[in-house]
């Protein structure tokens, strides 16, 4: 049975458990999703800084982890130190931002991110640059209101999000839209299975992404 580290970047329990469900349910029947949370830092990382951080507790997540994972999953949107651990890996690693873009933009589809934090639009800009999909991105497009109170509030949240999921489609020209942040993988899987547009919740594109690396 293949054990799959996954890393929340974000210090909150809660957060990861349901992170390790989601993924879990995504996953082949076979493997096993361990999760591990940050140390330290924030209960939900929302600016560049802390994204920063966040990358020196991927990390030791990673290293305190037991050796024999045959994947690791890094669920938060930034990817944070998600280039460090490929190089210290010798199994796959993957980040939610990455497969989920890379998945939305399958065929060469134009897609778009909806989103809490306003202060990692940039953040998130780069990593589609890092990826080399700048070409197919149509932007962000964000719910109002502090991002930590939104997000503790579940039917407030799915609702925003679906407003920004529809004004990626119908103003950017959007042909799919990623929910993202990982802490917002509950609502990401609702309005995936509710909405008649193509959502990419994160969590799962990062766990098809792995079994597709793991062949």
């Amino acid at each position: 049975m293949p054990k799959i580290l996954l890393i929340n970047p974000n210090a909150s329990e809660a957060t990861t458990a349901m992170m390790a469900d989601i993924a879990q349910r995504a996953a082949p029947a076979q493997w096993q999703i361990l999760p591990r949370t940050a140390g330290k830092g924030p209960p939900m990382i929302v600016n560049a800084a802390e994204l920063a951080q966040a990358a020196l507790e991927v990390e030791d997540c990673w290293r305190d982890a037991p050796s024999d994972c045959a994947g690791t999953i890094i669920s938060a949107f930034g990817d944070p130190g998600l280039e460090r651990l490929r190089a210290l890996s010798r199994m796959p690693v993957v980040g939610i931002a990455e497969a989920s873009m890379l998945e939305a933009a399958s065929g060469g589809r134009r897609f778009g991110v909806a989103t809490v934090t306003p202060d990692l639009v940039e953040p998130i800009a780069g990593r589609v640059a890092a990826i080399g999909l700048t070409h197919l991105y149509t932007g962000i497009r964000l719910t109002e209101g502090d991002p930590r109170a939104l997000s503790g509030d579940a039917p407030a949240l799915e609702a925003a999000l679906a407003q920004a999921v529809q004004r990626c489609v119908d103003e950017d020209g959007a042909q799919a839209v990623i929910i993202g942040g990982g802490p917002l993988g509950q609502a990401a899987i609702a309005l995936a299975e509710r909405l008649h547009l193509p959502v990419i919740a994160p969590i799962p594109a990062a766990v098809r992404r792995l079994a597709q690396l793991m062949g």
